[in-house]
């Protein structure tokens, strides 16, 4: 299943920041994949599912997930409901 994105869902990738356009699903048994426009190249990519994150927004309380792909210890987002923006 093919899901178009409205509005694009703006995304932190291995090769940089983009927005998803579109969502797709092959089943239960796969990753959901993100067809991602990046920002700096103009570039289109699929990324699988464990692959993204959503950017960061201060105003939506989206901070802190900003660690190497590699890492992954990252912040829980029950962690966001507990942080408070000064």
């Amino acid at each position: 299943m093919i899901i178009q994105l409205n509005p694009p869902i703006p995304l932190d990738t291995p090769k940089g920041k983009g927005f998803a356009h579109f969502l797709l699903d092959y089943s239960q048994e796969h990753d959901l994949c993100w067809v991602t426009f990046l920002d700096e190249t103009c570039e289109c990519w699929t990324f699988r599912n464990p692959e993204v994150r959503i950017q960061t927004n201060a105003t939506l309380g989206r901070v802190g997930h900003q660690q190497k792909r590699n890492d992954s210890k990252l912040m829980p987002i029950s962690a966001f409901s507990k942080m408070s923006l000064e």
